[in-house]
């Protein structure tokens, strides 16, 4: 799943690709390189972010939503709103990426149930302006785990079919560097709740602190595509899903040499 992000303040490209027409070329772009889904979203997530308007979303979004699926990509609409989820469905979108879940537009799980889409839910406790206050956990594999089926079954209760449901362990969501490790160390029990799994480590900032000395910066996002495609291999090879990046060659690279090594005699 590569990103386009089509935000002003996203923390890996800082808007970079805000312009509808450079959001689209980016997003043909990484299609090119071997995407298999572009994952369009309009409001950053980044710790702190202020939320946009519903219409400020729209307006960024649907133009990109439009091109990219008339151009014959299959998109993912990354957003919280039922409203603007729907509106990208009616664009050509395919995938609905929640990143609450379902939990901060309670519309959202109905609209995507009637829709019949894939619906990507993934663990989360608040708003990015207060997340990272949540980041207290007693067991954190163990609670992600209960966290996301109580979520999984509100979900299907809500009319969300099974087979088109995928769960996302929120990897820098109310997450500590400590807790992102061990979810990835631990993918084996998340799996085993039943559902297909996304993984997203992207450039996030436990990443940019590999190899770094206490006391000294992190490495900053655009650093961080090695770290990335390391961390999306060895969840590619736990058997997870999907993995979403912003980079796409160096994590396909990683992959093939997963695989050449696998099929070695």
């Amino acid at each position: 799943m590569g990103v386009v992000n089509v935000t002003p303040d996203s923390f890996s490209d800082g808007g970079a690709w805000f312009e509808p027409s450079a959001a689209v070329a980016h997003g043909l772009e990484l299609w090119a390189q071997g995407a298999d889904i572009l994952d369009v979203g309009g409001e950053s997530t980044r710790p702190g972010a202020d939320r946009p308007s519903v219409a400020e979303e729209l307006g960024r979004v649907l133009p990109v939503v439009r091109e990219l699926s008339a151009a014959g990509a299959l998109v993912s609409i990354d957003t919280m709103r039922a409203e603007v989820a729907a509106a990208a469905l009616e664009a050509g979108a395919a995938v609905v990426n929640d990143v609450s879940g379902g939990l901060a537009d309670p519309a959202m799980a109905r609209m995507v149930a009637r829709a019949s889409v894939p619906f990507i839910a993934m663990h989360w406790r608040g708003h990015s302006d207060h997340m990272q206050s949540h980041a207290h956990y007693d067991e954190v594999v163990g609670d992600v785990r209960a966290e996301l089926s109580r979520r999984a079954d509100a979900l299907l209760g809500e009319g969300i079919a099974a087979e088109r449901l995928v769960l996302d362990p929120g990897f820098g969501f109310a997450k500590l560097a400590t807790h992102n490790w061990s979810l990835l160390r631990h993918l084996d029990r998340l799996l085993d709740l039943g559902f297909p799994l996304l993984v997203g480590t992207s450039r996030k900032a436990f990443l940019g602190r590999i190899g770094i000395a206490e006391g000294d910066p992190s490495r900053p996002p655009l650093e961080r595509d090695v770290a990335t495609a390391a961390t999306s291999l060895y969840a590619a090879q736990a058997g997870v899903w999907g993995v979403r990046v912003h980079h796409v060659p160096s994590t396909l690279d990683a992959m093939r040499v997963g695989r050449a090594i696998e099929e070695a005699p």
